[in-house]
């Protein structure tokens, strides 16, 4: 498996998400993704995304029960602040005292003393961001957490939060339909040293060839909410995939994930196995970039 760093944080190149291991698109097996994850490491990936809000903390639980005995082999993401995933009402948290507080039950949930790349899930708009990454850095100088990230976030609010403490990722959505970050943020990680990290680098299953209509997916799919799926944007995006498709020549799986790592050596991919377009019995998991499967 290719090495790309993450600031100086080393990583292989393809790093396993975690999140739909517990209910994200439909009802998962829990024995399942702990098989992943652990044959994740016998194949070289080592990079594990999670989040608190993922699951609501079952998805934390079930990456340490994953690891244990392993811990060291893994480097272990996590993140917290998208209140959406929790059930609450409002959009984010990042103030100061809510950070630790995270963080401290992050740490529990995961049974380790320290994790590995901790990142702010989304950005609080009402909270300056500099304030949040100044409480995540205080994380750092305590040893409860090694790197710090930053989610869905723009360019002047990336700069500003490196201006306060060195980023090692910022993770955004990334694939083949999805290049919002080509125009600004990807430079912008080259020139300040920023690993990238894409998730959903498959189209969140879309570029597997096995979403065909929104009616496929289940009640607690929380795609069926996601515009993209939905009437007349399936139809097209549908007819664009089989022209994709027909390009890629029969390659288009392995395609999707080439064309997200190409775009610089500190790129890396996040993949979820359950978008897998034909998993084996022992299923495989997600430069400066690194690409979660999702």
């Amino acid at each position: 498996m290719e090495r790309r760093r993450l600031g100086r944080l080393e990583v292989s190149a393809v790093g396993l998400g975690c999140g739909t291991m517990t209910p994200f698109y439909g009802k998962p097996d829990r024995a399942a993704g702990i098989a992943t994850i652990r044959r994740a490491r016998e194949i070289g990936v080592d990079l594990l995304d999670t989040a608190d809000g993922y699951g609501r903390g079952r998805n934390e639980e079930l990456v340490a029960e994953a690891v244990r005995e392993h811990r060291g082999d893994y480097v272990i993401a996590s993140k917290f602040g998208n209140l959406g995933l929790l059930g609450d009402p409002r959009f984010a948290d990042g103030r100061p005292e809510y950070v630790r507080e995270a963080c401290e039950k992050s740490l529990v949930r995961l049974k380790t003393d320290v994790i590995d790349l901790y990142y702010t899930h989304r950005v609080d708009p009402t909270v300056p961001i500099e304030d949040t990454i100044g409480a995540m850095s205080e994380l750092v100088r305590e040893g409860k957490v090694r790197f710090l990230g930053i989610c869905e976030a723009g360019a002047a609010t990336i700069r500003r939060a490196h201006a306060v403490h060195p980023l090692a990722a910022v993770q955004i959505e990334y694939s083949l339909w999805t290049r919002d970050v080509e125009r600004e943020i990807l430079p912008l990680c080259e020139a300040l040293s920023i690993g990238f990290v894409a998730y959903s680098p498959l189209g969140r299953g879309f570029l597997t060839g096995n979403v065909t209509a929104a009616d496929a997916f289940g009640a607690s799919d929380v795609r069926r909410n996601m515009p993209r799926f939905q009437g007349g944007n399936l139809r097209r995006n549908l007819l664009l995939f089989e022209e994709l498709k027909a390009r890629a020549g029969g390659k288009l799986y392995s395609g999707a994930i080439s064309a997200c790592l190409v775009v610089g050596a500190e790129a890396v991919c996040r993949a979820d196995p359950r978008h897998e377009p034909r998993p084996p019995p022992r299923r495989e998991c997600r430069g400066r970039g690194t690409f979660p499967f999702r």
